[in-house]
């Protein structure tokens, strides 16, 4: 196999605000593996919450390339990955995620399948998907909500955790004024003491809201677990569930799991954790980093795993250089293409100040969703 690598800027369509960052733009690592005529591709993001800058992703990708280029063929790889040998087991998550994302594209090409074929599912996935409304000032949230609602959006996601609650309080209610028929998940990111989200929750709840991801700041899952056991409505670890280790800790305590490849290690371990789950009470979510469709698409062939999907991170982007798995209507999908499925985007105009070819292959750290 021959392993190409290089780095393309990502910009948001717009400004993301949590409670703890801002984020405009990250990079994006593409990787690409040819054998005997194909090409299977992945991608990784820079993320500072996930400590992934983007030189710590090529320094390990430049690691890895003697085994993968003398190994004898994809499936092999694909084997020695899931099963954690040397030197596939030394890698970050975000990059153990990518690599295996471009395994699969490469032996599902290979095969002639559709990844979620390879996974055990033999008919296409498509799932509604929630798409994240920012801290923005109410107003602003509810032409969001509406323009939302009208594409198609059934389940909007809203970031919480400003220094006002009632200022949270107040855009969901605009988010749900303006989109009266659309499900409501709430994200504070760890914003809020335990006390506080026991006192703010039952508010946001008789708003509409369905479920809250990590309310309490990640690092005490017995608070966690306690919150969950007095809230009103579904608490969803996201920050406090990095791993196989932090769900099973987790599994029963809290009523849902965030899993994001980019932080648990990729499919694999995804479904690892699902079996870990399986009786415990606690479900799946889905969710994801601001990413291209390359990076979403691996977890659009497990959607149908999750009780929630949070995979717009390619929807938030000013352009989106692979395309393939939907969205823009609120409903992601997986292609009835052999591998992962998506296909290179028409280039875009640059933006404003924007080279036309927007790579580098210097590290520039950013915001992390």
């Amino acid at each position: 196999m021959r392993l190409d690598v290089r780095t393309v800027r990502l910009r948001l369509a717009e400004p993301l605000r949590i409670s703890r960052s801002v984020t405009t733009e990250r990079d994006a690592v593409h990787l690409s593996l040819g054998h005997r005529g194909l090409t299977g591709h992945g991608e990784a993001v820079s993320s500072v919450w996930l400590d992934l800058p983007t030189d710590r992703i090529r320094r390990s990708l430049d690691a890895l390339r003697p085994a993968l280029e003398a190994g004898p063929d994809p499936e092999q790889a694909l084997a020695d990955l899931r099963d954690g040998t040397a030197p596939y087991a030394a890698l970050p998550a975000g990059v153990l995620a990518a690599v295996e994302a471009a395994l699969l594209d490469l032996v599902g090409k290979r095969a002639g399948e559709p990844v979620h074929r390879l996974l055990g599912r033999a008919g296409p996935v498509a799932a509604a998907t929630a798409r994240t409304i920012g801290i923005d000032p109410p107003a602003r949230a509810a032409v969001q909500a509406a323009r939302l609602a009208d594409a198609g959006f059934t389940v909007l996601k809203i970031k919480a955790g400003a220094a006002d609650p009632g200022l949270d309080l107040a855009r969901v209610q605009a988010v749900h004024e303006a989109a009266p028929d659309a499900r409501l998940l709430l994200d504070p990111n760890g914003a809020w003491t335990p006390e506080q989200a026991l006192r703010l929750l039952p508010a946001f709840a008789a708003t509409g809201v369905e479920a809250v991801e990590q309310p309490i700041p990640p690092g005490r899952p017995d608070a966690l677990a306690a919150v969950a056991e007095r809230s009103p409505v579904p608490v969803i670890a996201d920050e406090d569930a990095v791993g196989y280790e932090d769900a099973c800790r987790l599994a029963g305590r809290v009523h849902g799991v965030n899993l994001k490849l980019a932080k648990c290690g990729g499919v694999h371990q995804v479904l690892r954790i699902v079996e870990a789950l399986r009786g415990s009470g606690t479900e799946l979510m889905l969710g994801c980093l601001a990413a291209s469709s390359l990076g979403i698409a691996p977890a659009v062939h497990l959607a149908d795993r999750a009780r929630w999907l949070d995979l717009d991170g390619h929807l938030l982007l000013a352009h989106d250089p692979w395309q393939g798995i939907g969205g823009a209507d609120g409903t992601v999908r997986t292609p009835d293409r052999a591998g992962l499925g998506v296909l290179p985007a028409p280039a875009a105009a640059p933006l404003p100040g924007q080279d036309a070819a927007p790579v580098t292959t210097g590290p520039r750290p950013v915001a992390g969703r």
